[in-house]
């Protein structure tokens, strides 16, 4: 026997939506998807009128579906907004030099400006040459953090009001969980929120904040998009992992599990007296850091002077090891003289 939408619209129902069980049709699953993300950025004000978006494009499944759906939404509500497209290339060999074949693609598919970023031409390394430094343990830290403030770079590089990024619901619920297991206090509490933004920093976005991961894909399938899907050669050991095959076990007995836990990270609160730490500028690059010294230039000192290690573990360590170097380089330059 057929089972009909759930819609009543009268067609075949194509799909179970994992989100919420519903049997859908094709057309009615997309209405309900591009509806659910249009609500997400007008109640979370996202997007001013006549303000210039990036989007943070790596030619994935993810990134894919947000420039098409914030174009499509762009003109069917009249946001009013210019969309482009900014991509960092990190430095993979065999991974990011072909996924931005693909961002090219959306470029030309949705007829975007792009400009591409490398950490080569921001920081003088690629992520080949810091996996040959480093190793494969730790090295997601390092592509991380230079990720994140690569983004930034561009984003003023272009002089855009507001930077889009491609996370879901599934990475912004591994997100939580990994906080809660590193006791990060302070992330944690912001780390579901759909807009973020810091003094002097251009705002962060997350329009696909909860959409799940399984409906992004198959809106993709279903819309004929096309994607980038090989997974980073240096991710498996990423500490992430282990997060998202726990959040999948969970999704497997519950599917309202991803959607439970960001809602459990919305509505947490910190008791007053707890001290954490205020989100200022790096004196060094003056992009957004809680200390004084960025993550980005730690690790990239550490590279530069053979100690790629000196940016991994806690602050505190980093901030000793790097306090006895120039102590060291003072003593040094006392004897010298």
């Amino acid at each position: 026997m057929p089972v009909f939408c759930k819609t009543n619209c009268g067609n075949k129902a194509t799909l179970k939506r994992p989100k919420t069980g519903d049997a859908l049709c094709k057309e009615c699953f997309f209405s309900a998807f591009e509806t659910e993300i249009h609500f997400t950025i007008t109640k979370g004000k996202l997007f001013q009128r006549g303000n210039t978006v990036a989007i943070a494009a790596s030619g994935g499944k993810d990134s894919t579906v947000l420039a098409y759906v914030l174009k499509l939404l762009n003109e069917k509500h009249d946001y009013g907004v210019k969309l482009v497209l900014l991509s960092i290339d990190e430095g993979i060999t065999g991974y990011r030099d072909d996924s931005l074949d693909t961002v090219k693609q959306n470029r030309d598919d949705y007829k975007m400006a792009l400009k591409v970023l490398s950490y080569e031409e921001l920081y003088g390394w690629t992520m080949d040459s810091i996996v040959k430094e480093i190793g494969k343990k730790n090295n997601c830290t390092f592509c991380g953090v230079f990720r994140r403030q690569a983004l930034d770079r561009g984003a003023a590089q272009l002089a855009v009001d507001v930077l889009a990024t491609g996370h879901n619901a599934d990475d912004i619920a591994e997100t939580v969980i990994m906080n809660v297991l590193r006791g990060d206090i302070a992330r944690l509490q912001r780390c579901t929120d759909v807009a973020t933004a810091s003094e002097g920093a251009i705002p962060r976005v997350k329009p696909l904040k909860y959409a799940y991961e399984k409906e992004i894909v198959m809106y993709a399938y279903f819309k004929q998009l096309v994607y980038f899907s090989t997974e980073c050669i240096y991710s498996p050991n990423a500490y992430r992992g282990y997060a998202r095959a726990f959040l999948k076990d969970l999704e497997r007995i519950r599917p309202t599990a991803i959607i439970d836990i960001i809602h459990s990270g919305e509505v947490l609160r910190v008791k007053e007296n707890v001290g954490l730490r205020e989100r200022g500028v790096c004196e060094r690059c003056g992009f957004v850091s809680s200390q004084k010294v960025c993550k980005a230039c730690v690790l990239l000192e550490g590279l530069n002077k053979g100690l790629p290690k000196l940016g991994i573990g806690k602050s505190s360590k980093v901030n000793k090891i790097r306090e006895m170097r120039e102590k060291a380089q003072k003593m040094n330059s006392v004897i010298d003289f």
